[in-house]
């Protein structure tokens, strides 16, 4: 994948971190699932469509309020680990397909969300697409979730990453993103969390990153496990890492 306004167009696949993607990428806060069941998403009988769903974190985390769930990805490999996580679900269904053209049907989702991607999808494709799919006052919500800039550990791990792989623009594209409202009336809200990690997690967070293993070659990555290996030792066995998380969410009108 490739997208001009990330990275400088650097190409990434996020498929090939899908095995530390599905171990060390379950890290959103209840207050988060809480949020989205208060705006309809999730909620019983519902029909709810997550785009860009990686491994299936959100779809797992509100699939027992009994909402019948549709969640899409680009690549095999994370869909793949996403099904293998979901065994225990049956209201959840899974289809490798491009987010600008799911084929699914029209007028059919009482919720859409795009959590950690929206900024991925192109605007002239995906904007129509959400509104061809969802209902008449159904709501669409983009989710981002980001550590905090005054964090230590996190500086740390980031500037290790943007001195290995330059390119990399960690959340510069998000916060962008967040600037743009493509539907009318945005509702934006956000909070700030703090998220329990050991230095395996956190090494392993680290990892997942698009500008790690997502981008970097296998000599990088060497590297970059080896250094951050190294600073994670001066800093103890468990820590919090700071989050600020932002929501936005539009009630779509036809």
């Amino acid at each position: 994948m490739r997208n001009i306004y990330v990275d400088n167009n650097q190409a990434f696949d996020f498929g090939k971190t899908s095995k530390y993607y599905a171990k060390y990428r379950d890290i959103y806060p209840n207050e988060l699932f809480e949020k989205l069941l208060s705006y309809g998403v999730g909620v019983k009988n519902s029909n709810w469509l997550d785009l860009g769903t990686g491994t299936g974190v959100l779809p797992r985390a509100l699939a027992k309020s009994g909402a019948n769930i549709i969640a899409t990805d680009i690549s095999e490999n994370q869909i793949s680990q996403a099904r293998e996580l979901s065994k225990n679900f049956d209201n959840i269904e899974y289809k490798v397909c491009s987010a600008e053209n799911t084929g699914l049907n029209s007028n059919y989702f009482d919720s859409i969300t795009a959590c950690q991607c929206f900024w991925y999808f192109k605007p002239e494709l995906i904007v129509p697409e959400i509104k061809r799919m969802i209902k008449n006052n159904g709501v669409f919500v983009k989710i981002y979730m980001d550590w905090a800039e005054d964090d230590e550990i996190a500086t740390a791990s980031t500037s290790l990453i943007k001195k290995l792989n330059p390119d990399w623009n960690s959340g510069k594209a998000a916060i962008e993103d967040l600037k743009k409202h493509y539907f009318d009336n945005p509702l934006f809200r956000t909070f700030d969390v703090a998220i329990p990690f050991t230095r395996e997690t956190w090494h392993g967070r680290m990892l997942t990153c698009r500008g790690v293993k997502g981008s970097m070659n296998e000599n990088t990555i060497k590297v970059f496990e080896n250094e951050h290996t190294k600073i994670l030792e001066n800093y103890p066995k468990e820590f919090l890492i700071k989050h600020k998380v932002f929501i936005v969410s539009y009630k779509i009108k036809k």
